[in-house]
């Protein structure tokens, strides 16, 4: 109940900071390609908003690793903050595009010029 009351406040100034910022870059360049990161951008239902979506995820072996190494977690504390979000595969199916982290930085930099370059094709 203290996260949904949380997101009530923060998400509705989130998106109007957002869409203030698209529409700065729209004034620029009306082809331009903007990305906004946000991690609740499907539970929140924020994704609607927008043409595309892109899912960033990774094997959930390396997730936990990585949740541990980053926040300093137990695994049963790293289990338990992943079980509270909605399951990568789930957020998958709504996806347009996807980038797989799982393998490092070099093929994730790959993905994403290759996303790019398919958003640019659809302009």
């Amino acid at each position: 109940e203290k996260r949904k009351l949380l997101n009530s406040i923060v998400h509705p100034r989130v998106i109007e900071s957002q869409d203030a910022w698209i529409k700065e870059i729209e004034t620029r360049d009306a082809n331009a390609i903007a990305i906004i990161d946000a991690a609740l951008m499907i539970e929140s239902g924020g994704y609607k908003r927008f043409d595309k979506l892109i899912v960033v995820w990774c094997d959930s072996a390396v997730q936990l690793k990585r949740l541990m190494s980053r926040d300093g977690l137990s695994e049963a504390d790293a289990r338990k903050r992943i079980a509270a979000q909605m399951p990568q595969d789930e957020k998958k199916r709504f996806a347009d595009f996807l980038i797989d982290t799982s393998r490092g930085f070099e093929d994730t930099r790959r993905q994403t010029h290759d996303v790019f370059r398919r958003l640019n094709d659809l302009l």
